[in-house]
């Protein structure tokens, strides 16, 4: 979802850099029903640049919930919270995985989790596969 030329230099090293899975759901792209992406973290419109800081490797399905948001509410507190940064954070720290559920451990991984729909019926048959 960028409106900039990400050159191929970069997305290599996105790609790379990922072990080409997705850094939000962790979904290798040789399992995703679509190629997967190139996420800005912080979206082109709050000023976030296109360097290898700002990019994370992202499934086309958490690329899509994502969009441009930041943040938004904890499901458990109702406090506004940043969503999970791949760049920043680490992705243990955040999340665990029970089968094919990704649970949240921390506000901003129960945000990303409920925001991105990580558990959402069709994502869950994805990750089975």
């Amino acid at each position: 979802m960028s409106e900039s030329y990400i050159p191929a230099h970069l997305r290599r090293l996105v790609e790379q850099r990922a072990n080409f899975e997705c850094e939000y759901c962790q979904l290798p792209s040789g399992l995703s029903f679509f190629p997967h992406e190139i996420d800005h973290i912080i979206a082109e419109k709050h000023g976030g640049k296109t360097e290898a800081q700002n990019l994370a490797y992202s499934c086309w399905r958490c690329n899509r919930h994502k969009g441009t948001d930041l943040g938004s509410f904890d499901p458990e507190n109702q406090e506004f919270c940043f969503l999970f940064n791949p760049r920043t954070q680490k992705w243990s720290d955040h999340f665990t995985v029970n089968g094919a559920i990704i649970l949240g451990l921390t506000p901003e991984g129960r945000t990303t989790t409920q925001l991105l729909q990580l558990n959402n019926e069709d994502r869950l048959k994805e990750r089975q596969r």
